[in-house]
C-alpha cells in the first residue's frame, strides 16, 4: 500500500490529468449522446488537434528549461505562407519544399535562441518580439490574401490515411494489425522496465496492479485502432505524432540531452557548475521549437489546403495550456512529453465536446482559461506542500 501511495505522490500531476481526461471523455460522451466517440468524430479530433500536439511537444522542452515561447503561432503561420509560395506559386516539389520550410523554422529558432541563451534577454521578451515580427512578415508574404490550393501529395500529410494492404471490406484490417503489434511492443517495454526497476530496487506496482495496467494498455490501444478501422483507418498524421512522441520521450528519459534539459530548468547555476553547457542547451531547445513550429504550420496548411494570414492564431496559448495542464511546473525543471500530450488531449476533447453541444467560442475560451488556472494552482499548491 505504501508503494502505491509513493508512486501516486511522485506522479500525482500526470496521473490526475489522465484521470481527468477519462472523466472528461465520459462526461462529454454522455452529454453528446454518444457523438464524441463515434469513429468519424475521433478521426476529426486527431486531425483538428495534431498541430497543437506537435507544438506542445516542443513547448514542454522550452518550459522545462524555465522559458516560454510566445511566437510559435506566428512562426507556424509564416512557414505556412512560405510553403504556399514555394509549392503553389513556384511549383516546387513538395518534399523539397518541406525540407526548406523546416530549415527556415530551425533558423528562426536559432535566431531567438541566440538572444535568449547568449545575449541573456528574457525569453518572454524575445518571443513576444518574434510573435509580432513573424505575424507581420506573414502578412507581407501573403499580401493579406490566402494562397491555395496545395498539391494533392502535400495534403496527404494532414488529410490522408495509411493504405489497407489487406484490402478489407468495410473495415481497415491493416490498422487493426498495427494496433495489435504496437500494443504488444508497449507491453514488452513495460515488462522490461519493471524488471530493471526491480533489479535496482525502485518502487514498483504490485503484480496484480501491473497486470491490470498491461491489460488496460492492450485493451485501450486495440479498441482505439478498431474504432478508427471502422471509418478510414489510421490517419497519416497520427503516425507522425507517434514517431515524435516516442522519439522525444526517449530523448528526455534515456539520453544525456534530456537530463541536461531537466538540469537547466531545475537549477541553472548548479547545472553550470556540474559541467552542463547551459547556453548550448537553451539554444538547442529554441532551435527545436522553431523546427516543430514549422512542422505545425505545414500540418495546418495541409489541413486547410491553404495558407491564410490568420493561421496560427492563439496556437501558442493552446500549446502552453496543454503543457501546464499536462503536469509541467511553472517554475521549470518538471514536465514530460506524455504529460503535454495528455494536456493537449484534454483541451482538444473539451473544445470538441463543447462545439458539439453548441457552446460558442466565448464560453469555450472562458472555460479553458479556468481549467488552465486550476492546473497551475494545483502545481503551486503541491510544490508548497512538498517544501
Amino acid at each position: 500500500m505504501n508503494t502505491i501511495t509513493n508512486l501516486f505522490k511522485n506522479n500525482m500531476k500526470q496521473y490526475s490529468m489522465i484521470i481527468a481526461l477519462v472523466f472528461i471523455v465520459i462526461l462529454f460522451q454522455i452529454l453528446t449522446d454518444g457523438t464524441l466517440l463515434r469513429p468519424l468524430n475521433i478521426t476529426n479530433l486527431i486531425l483538428q488537434n495534431s498541430y497543437i500536439l506537435v507544438l506542445a511537444i516542443g513547448m514542454v522542452l522550452v518550459i522545462i528549461t524555465g522559458h516560454i515561447d510566445l511566437s510559435v503561432g506566428s512562426i507556424a503561420a509564416f512557414v505556412g505562407a512560405i510553403s504556399a509560395i514555394l509549392m503553389v506559386n513556384l511549383q516546387m516539389n513538395p518534399f523539397l519544399a518541406i525540407i526548406v520550410c523546416l530549415l527556415v523554422g530551425a533558423l528562426i529558432g536559432a535566431w531567438q535562441g541566440f538572444w535568449v541563451a547568449y545575449v541573456g534577454i528574457p525569453a518572454f521578451i524575445v518571443t513576444l518580439a518574434g510573435m509580432l515580427l513573424f505575424r507581420g512578415l506573414t502578412l507581407v508574404v501573403l499580401q493579406g490574401q490566402s494562397i491555395a490550393p496545395y498539391p494533392a501529395s502535400f495534403q496527404q500529410i494532414s488529410n490522408g490515411f495509411i493504405p489497407d494492404i489487406f484490402g478489407g471490406d468495410g473495415i481497415h484490417i491493416f490498422s487493426i494489425v498495427i494496433g495489435f503489434i504496437f500494443s504488444l511492443i508497449l507491453i514488452v517495454m513495460e515488462i522490461r522496465t519493471r524488471k530493471n526497476q526491480v533489479k535496482y530496487q525502485f518502487d514498483v506496482l504490485p503484480q496484480g496492479l501491473f497486470v491490470a495496467k498491461l491489460v488496460a494498455i492492450f485493451a485501450v490501444i486495440n479498441v482505439f485502432t478498431y474504432v478508427l478501422a471502422t471509418y478510414r483507418g489510421i490517419p497519416n498524421i497520427l503516425i507522425i505524432l507517434l514517431v515524435l512522441i516516442i522519439g522525444y520521450t526517449f530523448v528526455m528519459k534515456k539520453t544525456i540531452v534530456g537530463r541536461h534539459i531537466y538540469a537547466v530548468g531545475g537549477n541553472l547555476k548548479a547545472a553550470s557548475l556540474s559541467g552542463v553547457k547551459t547556453k548550448q542547451v537553451t539554444f538547442g531547445v529554441f532551435v527545436n521549437m522553431g523546427v516543430l513550429s514549422a512542422l505545425s504550420g505545414l500540418i495546418f496548411a495541409a489541413r486547410l489546403n491553404a495558407a491564410t494570414p490568420r493561421a496560427g492564431n492563439l496556437f501558442e496559448l493552446d500549446a502552453i495550456a496543454a503543457v501546464f495542464i499536462g503536469g509541467a511546473s511553472a517554475y521549470g525543471g518538471v514536465g514530460t512529453v506524455i504529460g503535454a500530450i495528455v494536456g493537449g488531449l484534454v483541451m482538444g476533447v473539451m473544445n470538441n465536446g463543447m462545439s458539439i453541444l453548441g457552446l460558442g467560442i466565448d464560453w469555450q475560451q472562458a472555460i479553458k482559461g479556468l481549467v488552465l488556472l486550476a492546473a497551475v494552482a494545483f502545481d503551486i499548491v503541491n510544490k508548497k506542500k512538498s517544501s
